[in-house]
């Protein structure tokens, strides 16, 4: 039987404890002796069989060498005297080797036992097997055997002995098992009842907070020196207390005073916070109202840009068609004065056709940069979803970029595929790649004179675009890495950089386009920033009739 101890208390451990242990013991002991006491009394039957045994084998000898079975018979008769022995067969050996039967005793009210002729080396020794034990005994005269002795006794005598050695044991196991309880009962109660008493002690200054009560000595060593230690604790609880209650008086005395200087404090606080409040509400309008004017400088750039790439084809057409006009005058001249040749006619058409080529070509020149511009213009003012294509928008972003692009031998590769349309704010994605690529071209490739960007753009997972800016340039200095994407930060303070650039970016492409930009970089090895966000892709098919792609 086995108990879980967090059940249990002293008073159980102690009992079961001691009593379990003496029980064990007891059992162990009483078992061995019992163990012992059995095995004697096997000993002790078999060696009186064999005395028996050897007793009428030793009388048997004579009257076996005689053929006397009448006179064996009879001193056979006088073992009715013995309770033990119940049959007896007396076997002679012939000449030939074989056994025959010579006399027999039968105990009265003991049925005869059949001859056991094939037996007699099998019970040389006694054997005890179920209420008898039985043994053969040789019959010796001069070192030859001439017959065998047959002896069958009854083990009930060593069953009474075994029953009684039992009964006793488990007598005085019980007797030594009570005793052992009620000694272990008393002493439980000499240790407990202490202990109960302290335990009611502490539950009472627990509820009462009374220190001055304390514990009484017992007389026991050990719960003596936990009595002495829990005194001299409740006397420092006590002193603790006392001293307490008098700093509790003077914190309260204190709080009052400090109370008022509080209040003043808090005021005075609330007033500071008050004004950095509005102080901070300031500084983000003020921030707010740079970043819209950085797009609109970007923007004014742009126009400007335009309005002089657009200048070149129209003043082309105007040359060409004033050229035409020039030679429309004369013909006409020469028409009027009946001078006109067929050749003349001929060069004049030739050369009107050039001319018209001329005009057509720079006027689509000039509204293609229009329409692109135009596009570019709404997207930057607009934040919403449309779909498009990726590539024509690169083609569009480079386009309107092209007065600045032409200025420098940077080249841009763009890596996207031709058929790939999502639906999502094309606004920030135009605003994004001015940004970067102008920061590249200013910041990245100061002091170089061919420098190459590289962007690639794929879905991930059909649901995500991922576009991959990267440039050879110098890279970011390593003091302002961490805070690339801050505001007001710049490598060109005071040479027109406002340090909004990078900034307007991260916003762009976290809120507006709840995306995640990531920058690698190392001097001298460029720039790479990874940008991911969530888009809708479109296929050509299902694009509407009136969508704007």
């Amino acid at each position: 039987m086995s108990f879980d101890v967090k059940f249990l208390s002293i008073k159980s451990l102690i009992i079961w404890g001691v009593v379990g242990i003496t029980s064990a013991s007891l059992i162990i002991a009483s078992g061995v002796n019992l163990y012992t006491k059995i095995n004697n009394y096997h000993q002790s039957i078999k060696s009186d069989v064999m005395v028996f045994s050897d007793l009428v084998s030793r009388n048997a000898v004579k009257y076996v060498k005689e053929d006397n079975v009448h006179t064996e018979q009879q001193n056979l008769k006088a073992l009715e005297a013995s309770e033990v022995i119940e049959n007896i067969h007396i076997y002679k050996v012939l000449e030939d080797g074989s056994i025959e039967f010579f006399a027999s005793y039968n105990k009265e009210g003991i049925a005869p036992v059949k001859a056991k002729f094939e037996q007699v080396k099998d019970f040389a020794s006694p054997r005890i097997s179920g209420e008898v034990v039985e043994m053969i005994q040789p019959i010796i005269d001069q070192d030859i055997i001439i017959g065998y002795t047959y002896l069958r006794a009854s083990t009930e005598r060593l069953q009474q002995r075994i029953s009684s050695s039992i009964f006793i044991t488990i007598g005085i196991f019980l007797l030594c098992l009570l005793f052992c309880f009620i000694f272990t009962y008393k002493l439980q109660r000499a240790i407990t009842e202490p202990i109960h008493s302290l335990v009611k002690l502490v539950q009472r200054i627990s509820r009462q907070r009374d220190y001055s009560t304390r514990a009484e000595l017992t007389g026991i060593k050990e719960l003596d020196m936990l009595s002495d230690a829990f005194n001299g604790m409740l006397q420092r609880t006590q002193v603790h207390m006392d001293k307490q209650t008098q700093a509790e008086a003077e914190q309260v005395r204190l709080n009052a005073s400090l109370e008022e200087k509080v209040n003043q404090r808090t005021l005075a606080l609330k007033e500071a916070n008050t004004e950095l409040i509005q102080t901070l509400e300031k500084l983000h309008q003020f921030q707010r109202q740079i970043v819209q004017n950085e797009k609109m400088a970007s923007l004014g750039d742009m126009v400007a840009g335009v309005a002089h790439e657009v200048n070149t084809p129209i003043g082309l057409g105007v040359t060409a068609s004033t050229m035409m006009l020039d030679r429309l005058s004369d013909i006409r001249k020469s028409f009027e004065d009946k001078t006109l040749k067929a050749s003349a006619l001929s060069k004049f058409m030739m050369e009107g056709e050039e001319n018209l080529n001329i005009i057509y070509r720079n006027l689509n020149r000039a509204a293609e940069l229009i329409s692109s511009f135009k596009q570019v213009a709404v997207d930057q003012s607009s934040e919403n979803n449309r779909i498009f294509s990726v590539a024509k928008l690169m083609d569009e972003i480079l386009m309107s970029m092209r007065p600045k692009l032409k200025k420098v031998n940077h080249k841009i590769n763009v890596i996207c595929p031709n058929d790939l349309y999502v639906e999502t704010k094309a606004g920030p994605i135009n605003q994004i790649f001015i940004n970067l690529i102008m920061n590249s071209i200013i910041h990245g490739f100061e002091f170089i004179d061919r420098g190459e960007i590289i962007i690639i753009i794929k879905t991930v997972n059909h649901n995500k675009l991922n576009i991959e800016f990267s440039d050879n340039g110098r890279g970011i200095p390593e003091q302002i890495r961490k805070r690339i994407f801050d505001p007001f930060v710049t490598t060109k303070r005071g040479q027109g950089g406002s340090g909004l650039g990078m900034h307007l970016v991260y916003n762009l492409v976290t809120q507006a386009l709840n995306g995640s930009i990531s920058l690698t970089t190392e001097a001298e090895k460029g720039v790479k920033f990874n940008i991911l966000f969530p888009v809708t892709v479109v296929e050509k098919e299902n694009i509407p009739n009136n969508a704007s792609v």
